[in-house]
């Protein structure tokens, strides 16, 4: 039976730098090359970078696109490459010039998500992903036009077939044409964005798909994030049986490699109904000799606590980097959520990279001022003290405020404080809200709502300290310091903006408020729903108009990495002037 040693090159790319995009894969090729691999194969929309949303619309973004892949092509040969196998995702085009207005009436021609096989300096076959998610943080309809034809290339006689993300999450779909027509192997390049949990169903997935197809499958991923998608990599090999062969570390860049051994190629025989037709073709290649197998790396599963701030430093690092900052800067409150953002930070770009500023007012507790230079001295980063009262005194003696215009011109001051130390020095500005918050509207717009990214946007309040103490508890077990003051963690929250104030004065307990916002946030249910699962009526209604009333102050909020279901931004999208509320 043929032998192949397969490389997943699961790396993180950049939406438009298509020649950086290209000269990755290359650079992986030539490592995958020195191991021995006959096949490697890269993420959908590599080339591209994914997702590209309305730059697909553009007819020299699609022209460069397919010009980079075939420029691909022809420099892997050039260096000595052309004989092994490269798939990589990429946006194609077919049909004449794409016109948006027409995009659902026509079937048959416009924008494709697209793989390419690549070899021998030439794209050998291409395949058009055929299922295009709607759904979600998804807008694929808006874009593609689906494909209709089923790809085998025979490859050192091994059928191998393509197919891309979603076309592994339909049942009936190319894996069922893949167990009728024969393969030996279904290759299945994604782009497919973390969320909470979502590792724990990939693999079941792939191995219904495999026993589907007859055929072992490979799927690999991207790592990475991109605006508020983290990709986690998390790719995986199984065979035709669903044992696992190979699966990857999440969040780690790199080739990973798996020895296959697979059923001869043979005759292809025909899909039962016309959904798709195959398509066929031939490298000529021989298979290759017998060599001694290496088993795959099957890398272990980490806690549900770890992939989530893996998300949130992913995110938050490559944001940083992919926006061209070095360094970020925020307040340093002393509070939970202010000493989360700041160790997930210097996670994400070292500590002496993060600025913290304390900016204390007439409210300010001694703690908060001492928990905030503890906070800095853990992490190693920045810290500076700017006091506000004078300048908070001029607005309120100017304009004559009290009561909550008061209270909201001190995190106005904060956050003009901030921006200002950033346009200065160049930082990005965090933004320390947390979900729970931003879902009731419990922050001030151009103050503590300021910023250019969120990192715990779509974290609710009772996970922060989760994430908070299971951050401690692992600097602890690896004989570190742990980056986040106990005090921060213990003590009541407050946003000190009067004297004597506690979250709880304008919220309930956090683990109850995040109970009911599962519910009527994340998973769209009505107050009656939400009463009937055993909450107070009163107190259901009351959080079901503040989160109504909050959409405004939620569309100006930064993005954040999204690591649930239904995060804040792509997945919801509530219109902002709405009358709709339910009694």
């Amino acid at each position: 039976m043929p032998q192949l040693r397969l490389a997943l090159g699961q790396i993180d790319v950049t939406v438009g730098d298509l020649t950086g995009n290209a000269a990755a894969v290359l650079s992986r090729t030539r490592e995958a090359a020195a191991a021995g691999a006959h096949l490697v194969a890269f993420p959908e929309m590599a080339i591209t970078g994914y997702p590209p949303e309305d730059l697909v619309f553009r007819e020299s973004f699609r022209a460069a696109s397919r010009a980079a892949v075939e420029k691909l092509a022809a420099d892997l040969a050039a260096e000595g490459l052309g004989d092994i196998a490269v798939i990589v995702g990429y946006l194609d085009e077919d049909g004449g010039p794409h016109n948006p207005a027409t995009l659902y009436l026509d079937d048959r021609a416009g924008p494709r998500d697209a793989a390419a096989f690549c070899l021998g300096g030439q794209i050998v076959a291409t395949y058009f992903k055929h299922h295009l998610q709607n759904y979600g943080v998804f807008d694929e309809a808006r874009y593609f036009v689906r494909g209709d034809r089923f790809t085998v290339v025979r490859y050192r006689d091994v059928d191998v077939a393509l197919t891309i993300c979603e076309d592994i999450w339909q049942d009936d779909g190319p894996f069922a044409i893949a167990g009728e027509v024969g393969v030996g192997l279904v290759v299945n390049i994604n782009g497919s964005p973390y969320e909470r949990n979502k590792d724990d169903v990939r693999l079941p997935l792939l191995q219904r798909r495999a026993r589907e197809a007859k055929a072992a499958v490979a799927y690999v991923n991207m790592v990475g994030a991109q605006d508020e998608l983290v990709f986690d990599g998390d790719s995986i090999v199984v065979g035709a049986d669903g044992s696992v062969i190979a699966r990857t570390p999440q969040y780690v860049e790199g080739l990973f490699y798996a020895d296959l051994t697979l059923p001869g190629a043979g005759a292809l025989g025909q899909p039962s109904n016309t959904r798709m037709r195959v398509e066929h073709h031939d490298t000529g290649l021989a298979a290759v000799a017998p060599y001694p197998a290496v088993p795959g790396e099957v890398a272990e599963r980490i806690s549900d606590e770890a992939e989530i701030w893996g998300a949130l430093v992913t995110g938050t690092r490559d944001y940083v980097g992919k926006n061209g900052f070095r360094s970020v800067v925020f307040g340093m409150s002393g509070g939970i959520d202010s000493s989360v953002v700041a160790a997930i930070a210097a996670d994400a770009i070292g500590g002496t990279n993060v600025y913290g500023v304390s900016m204390p007012s007439d409210y300010s507790s001694e703690h908060s001022k001492s928990d905030a230079a503890d906070l800095a001295a853990r992490i190693g980063a920045n810290f500076r003290v700017v006091p506000i009262a004078p300048m908070v005194a001029d607005f309120v003696e100017t304009l004559k405020l009290t009561g909550l215009a008061e209270e909201n011109v001190q995190a106005r001051v904060r956050g003009t404080t901030l921006m200002a130390l950033s346009n200065a020095e160049g930082h990005l500005v965090l933004a320390p809200g947390n979900k729970s918050e931003l879902a009731v509207g419990y922050s001030t717009i151009y103050g503590d709502a300021v910023g250019g990214f969120g990192p715990i946007k779509d974290v609710p309040k009772s996970l922060v300290w989760q994430l908070a103490r299971w951050r401690n508890a692992e600097a602890e077990a690896r004989g570190e310091t742990p980056p986040i003051p106990p005090n921060s963690i213990e003590k009541p929250p407050s946003a000190e903006l009067r004297p004597g104030q506690l979250d709880t004065d304008s919220l309930p307990d956090y683990a109850l408020l995040d109970a009911i916002l599962a519910l009527y946030v994340d998973g769209d249910a009505g107050i009656a729903e939400v009463v009937a699962a055993g909450y107070d009526p009163e107190l259901v209604g009351r959080i079901a108009r503040m989160v109504d009333a909050a959409e405004w102050k939620r569309r100006q909020y930064p993005l954040g990495p999204k690591i649930s279901f239904k995060s804040f931004g792509r997945d919801r999208r509530l219109p902002v002037s709405n009358r709709w509320r339910e009694e």
